[in-house]
């Protein structure tokens, strides 16, 4: 929960985000730097503008594969708010719901919703997860995969 205070934000002045008004730009930056908290935060960031960051997919699909779960929750939470335009990201998403962490299975299998139609390709393993031992996960997944049929 303490990423969601340290995030960037464009849009809802009413949220106090340590780094209000960064631009998709800024948030980018954040990515490429070493400290996971930063890259986690820009990712953050970049989920807050939705769609207008689709031209980080390419730079958020890597950090599914960080070492730090936040970076990848982060990563798969961005790549689902920026939706369609996100459809390349589908199989490193797919990957991703074999996460040790629920938190990342679970943020990769919403980021599939949230790409839709396009994540046709994960529904199998979307199914897979009805035997996930974390209920928020079975459920993520059972609403991702309505959203994609």
């Amino acid at each position: 929960m303490l990423i969601l205070l340290a995030g960037c934000q464009p849009q809802n002045p009413a949220v106090p985000l340590r780094d209000a008004n960064k631009s998709v730009a800024d948030c980018r930056a954040m990515l490429a730097d070493a400290d996971p908290e930063v890259q986690a935060r820009g990712a953050l960031g970049l989920s807050l503008h939705g769609p207008a960051a689709a031209e980080a997919v390419g730079e958020l699909v890597p950090l599914l594969k960080s070492k730090n779960a936040l970076v990848r929750q982060n990563a798969a939470l961005a790549l689902g708010a920026i939706g369609p335009d996100a459809r390349s990201a589908v199989p490193a998403l797919t990957d991703a719901l074999k996460d040790p962490e629920w938190t990342v299975r679970r943020q990769a299998a919403l980021a599939l919703g949230g790409i839709g139609p396009d994540a046709k390709p994960a529904l199998p393993a979307l199914k897979r997860l009805d035997a996930d031992p974390h209920p928020t996960v079975r459920t993520a997944a059972k609403e991702a995969r309505q959203k994609i049929n």
